[in-house]
């Protein structure tokens, strides 16, 4: 009897170890889940507000405690183009493609690393792998760039075209395709496209200046009604004077750059060189 009880005892004890032991193992796969469910809003917040040198930090060091983890190594290659950090992006995008599970968006943003670092060749190479069927906006907007450095003035156009077409954003691909337009000589579908863009978004400076550019090569001299700053408003003089300048309209670029200097709200360094220089040249001239 007493034999019978030990087993008894012996059973449950080996039963209450064995419970004891799965309780363990569920309580790490738990937290395990839970740690990955951390790093992946971490992950999501490094890639969006963080500071890029930090998200390569964070990024390279757990991609290198996790090297099976392909999210990590994507992260890292977004914050290295983040950080414009462009040759070891390049060369992580390629890491990343190189993986059995990697998308077509890795394919595509291997391309814009390429382009970034001022690899056109390659880029279109990259590019010309992605299928037909992968019809998104940074795709076109690629697409455009490459046809715009090939000075395949329509396939670029088309390429632009469809790419405003697939965002809600399009300022930034309005400016490109104007900035083509403006190298192209078609400087009044330039401006028309740099006001669009900025219809979209009122702050892009870039796309003011581009403007002014696109005015000042039709002898166009006066600022567009647009929404500026008093500081961004004696830069786009500045920018309209050094145009008339190289136009040879000498004594209107000296106006407009005694108009930015005035206009600036502190001392307007480059503007006074330059007036100070056209200044002397015609003395001594």
């Amino acid at each position: 009897m007493r034999h019978s009880i030990l087993v008894i005892l012996c059973v449950g004890a080996v039963g209450l170890a064995g419970c004891e032991q799965t309780g363990r193992s569920s309580v790490a796969r738990a937290v395990k889940d839970l740690n990955v469910i951390d790093e992946t809003n971490l992950s999501e917040v490094m890639l969006t507000v963080g500071d890029p040198n930090e998200a390569v930090t964070y990024f390279r060091k757990s991609s290198l405690a996790n090297p099976e983890r392909l999210d990590l190594k994507r992260g890292l290659a977004m914050s290295l183009t983040r950080a414009k950090k462009r040759t070891e992006a390049v060369a992580t995008w390629q890491q990343v493609v190189a993986h059995q599970d990697h998308t077509m968006d890795d394919q595509i943003n291997l391309s814009d690393a390429l382009i970034r670092n001022g690899q056109w060749k390659r880029a279109e190479a990259e590019l010309n792998k992605v299928p037909p069927t992968v019809e998104t906006y940074k795709r076109y907007r690629l697409e455009a760039m490459v046809a715009d450095s090939n000075k395949n003035w329509k396939k670029a156009d088309s390429f632009y075209e469809t790419a405003v077409g697939l965002t809600t954003k399009p300022a930034s691909v309005l400016n490109n395709w104007g900035y083509s337009k403006l190298t192209r000589g078609d400087f009044k579908s330039a401006e028309r496209l740099f006001g669009e863009a900025l219809g979209y978004d009122a702050h892009l400076f870039t796309a003011k200046n581009n403007m002014i550019l696109a005015r000042g090569a039709q002898r166009n001299y006066t600022l567009p009604i647009i929404k500026m700053t008093q500081t961004e408003r004696a830069q786009l003089l500045y920018s309209l004077a050094l145009t008339a300048i190289k136009q040879g309209d000498v004594s209107i670029g000296k106006g407009l750059l005694q108009e930015a200097i005035d206009t600036h709200p502190q001392y307007f360094e480059a503007a006074a060189r330059s007036l100070n220089a056209l200044e002397n040249k015609a003395n001594n001239g």
